[in-house]
């Protein structure tokens, strides 16, 4: 476990097959909560709790469509003003948690 990995307060699965994973950001970053809803390998929606509105807003709306894979690949990493971690990384942190088990 790492200092910047996120805590997992809830993990569901729908009947229509959608995993929804809601989770504690690791506290360096302005965001609270995350929770991102995944069917078949593709984001459905994100929704932060806290952190700059504008911001997660956008990232969340940009993930929104996406392959898993595709946006851990683009933002996996991004830092926040020397925090070693920021709000779109600790999404990957919640994103890889969709592929590193099938529930």
């Amino acid at each position: 476990m790492n200092e910047f990995d996120v805590k997992v307060l809830r993990d569901d699965t729908t009947e229509e097959g959608v995993r929804i994973i809601y989770a504690q950001t690791c506290g360096a970053v302005c965001s609270q909560q995350i929770a991102v809803a995944v069917k078949d390998g593709t984001i459905l929606e994100v929704a932060f709790a806290g952190g700059c509105m504008g911001n997660t807003q956008g990232v969340a709306s940009l993930a929104k469509g996406m392959k898993v894979k595709d946006a851990i690949a683009r933002l996996d990493g991004i830092d926040c003003g020397g925090r070693g971690t920021s709000c779109p990384d600790q999404l990957t942190r919640v994103l890889k948690l969709f592929t590193s088990s099938e529930k």
